[in-house]
């Protein structure tokens, strides 16, 4: 009975496709089948029974990495018998010494505070959601997931390392910390772990049990 109810509520899940807004059923989806758009071709959605598992793994890694990449040195770097280490939090600790202080907030916000969050709210969606377990606050947790990884630059700033090391290598000599190797893993899993977020997946799931609490 509970597979039968669980078939219904996926056969009523209509989206439009955010591309040309052409009205798409993806409920009939089976194991790793993809739906795209008819009329654009425009990626829309996957179906993966355990793709929350997968989610929670690389968000749980993308945290340990993170608290790694925080407490250690990220370079160090000599000129003329002068050597200086500096860590992640030093990236926005320096600006706002040097009186840079919205870049420095701006900065600190966008590679490690708001990175952050959004990783464990997809802690607080995802185990819920893997246990079958109704909670109050998915519905808010899940908007603000979807909201806040459009402000995370974590990407951005280790490709602007990366550009950064190549000019620098020909002015002094550096060296990578350990933080440096252990941000470039955490940004590959933070990456994993958003693109593994199927939001229409995540709302089905959610109005799933929402069904079953108001049944209840």
């Amino acid at each position: 009975m509970q597979i039968n109810q669980q078939v219904i509520l996926r056969e009523k899940n209509m989206v439009a496709c955010p591309a040309c807004d052409r009205l798409a059923n993806v409920g009939l989806l089976k194991e790793s089948e993809k739906a795209s758009c008819s009329g654009c071709g425009n990626y829309l959605t996957s179906y993966n029974e355990k793709y929350l598992i997968n989610v929670i793994a690389f968000a749980l890694s993308a945290l340990i990495f993170l608290i790694i990449a925080s407490s250690f040195p990220f370079l160090s770097f000599k000129v003329a018998g002068i050597e200086s280490v500096i860590t992640l939090p030093e990236t926005a600790l320096k600006l706002y010494q040097y009186g840079m202080t919205e870049l420095a907030l701006l900065v600190a916000a966008f590679i490690i505070l708001i990175p952050s969050l959004v990783l464990i709210l997809i802690l607080y969606l995802a185990v819920p959601l893997a246990l079958h377990k109704h909670t109050s606050y998915l519905v808010v947790v899940g908007r603000l997931i979807f909201h806040l990884q459009h402000w995370c630059m974590v990407d951005v700033f280790l490709i602007g390392v990366i550009v950064s090391l190549v000019k620098l290598t020909s002015m002094a000599s550096l060296v990578l910390g350990l933080s440096f190797w252990a941000y470039s893993a955490f940004a590959i899993l933070f990456t994993l772990a958003v693109s593994k977020l199927d939001r229409l997946q995540c709302w089905i799931a959610i109005e799933q049990l929402n069904s079953k609490e108001d049944v209840v």
